[in-house]
C-alpha cells in the first residue's frame, strides 16, 4: 500500500501517464479568448485558477471524497448508508453537475487513464472499479484513495492542487511567463486550496456534493473541441 503521503505526492505528479500533461484546466481556449492577452495581465492566470478551485474543481473534490467515503464503508457503520452500487451512483451525480458532455468526456478519459495506471499500481482497485468503461476521474481517483489508505483531506487535496498546477504549468507554454512568477502564483493559491479541502473533507452523501458550475469554462471547453490548431487537449 506504501506510504499515504507519498501516495498523494505521485496522484498529484503532472508527469504520471494519466494525461495530466496533456491538460491545460481550460486555459489554452481561455487564452485564446483573450486572458493575457499580449503578455499583460498575466497574474490573471492565478484568478482563472482560483475561480476554477471555487467552482468546477470543488464539485471534483466533492465527488471523490464521497466516492472515498462510500468505498470505505465498514459493513456495520450505521452512519454511512449502505450501498453496493456507490460508485456508479456517485457517477451520476457527477454527470449531473457537469452540464457539459465535452468536460464530462475530458473527464472521463482522464479517468481511463488513471485506472489502467491503478489497476497495474494498485490491483485491489478492481475490486470496486469495472476494468472497462470510462468514468469521471474524481470517481477513479476517490476509489484509487480508499485502496491506498489516503484520508478525505488528502483526496481532496490532490484533486485541487492538481488542478491548479495543471493551469500553472500550462501557462508557461501558453503566455510569455517567468517560472518564478508563477511558481509564486501557485504558491499563491495555498489558501484557496486548503479552503476547499476544509469545505468537503467531511462529505459523505452524495446530496451533499455541491453543484457549482462556471458557464464560461464549459464555452471554453466547447470552443477548444473543435479548434483545429491546439496544444493541449483540453
Amino acid at each position: 500500500m506504501g506510504n499515504a503521503e507519498l501516495v498523494a505526492m505521485m496522484l498529484a505528479d503532472g508527469r504520471l501517464p494519466t494525461g495530466g500533461h496533456t491538460q491545460s484546466g481550460g486555459l489554452e481556449p481561455a487564452v485564446r479568448a483573450g486572458l493575457g492577452a499580449d503578455g499583460k495581465q498575466l497574474a490573471d492566470v492565478a484568478a482563472y485558477a482560483r475561480d476554477r478551485l471555487r467552482t468546477t474543481t470543488r464539485v471534483e473534490a466533492a465527488v471523490a471524497v464521497v466516492t472515498l467515503c462510500g468505498t470505505n464503508v465498514a459493513p456495520d457503520d450505521e452512519n454511512v448508508p449502505q450501498n453496493p452500487d456507490t460508485v456508479a451512483l456517485v457517477e451520476a451525480a457527477w454527470a449531473a453537475r457537469v452540464p457539459s458532455h465535452v468536460v464530462r468526456g475530458v473527464s472521463r478519459r482522464q479517468g481511463r487513464l488513471l485506472l489502467r495506471l491503478a489497476r497495474r499500481v494498485w490491483p485491489d482497485v478492481s475490486t470496486y472499479l469495472p476494468n472497462d468503461g470510462e468514468i469521471a476521474r474524481p470517481v477513479v481517483l476517490g476509489v484509487v484513495g480508499a485502496v491506498t489508505g489516503l484520508s478525505a483531506e488528502q483526496v481532496a487535496r490532490t484533486i485541487a492542487y492538481d488542478d491548479a498546477q495543471t493551469v500553472i504549468a500550462a501557462s508557461l507554454k501558453l503566455l510569455p511567463v517567468d517560472p518564478a512568477d508563477a511558481a509564486t502564483w501557485l504558491a499563491g493559491l495555498h489558501d484557496d486550496i486548503e479552503w476547499l479541502v476544509k469545505d468537503v473533507a467531511s462529505l459523505t452523501r452524495i446530496d451533499e456534493i455541491p453543484a457549482d458550475g462556471a458557464p464560461l469554462i464549459d464555452v471554453f471547453a466547447h470552443n477548444h473541441a473543435i479548434e483545429r490548431m491546439r496544444l493541449f487537449h483540453a
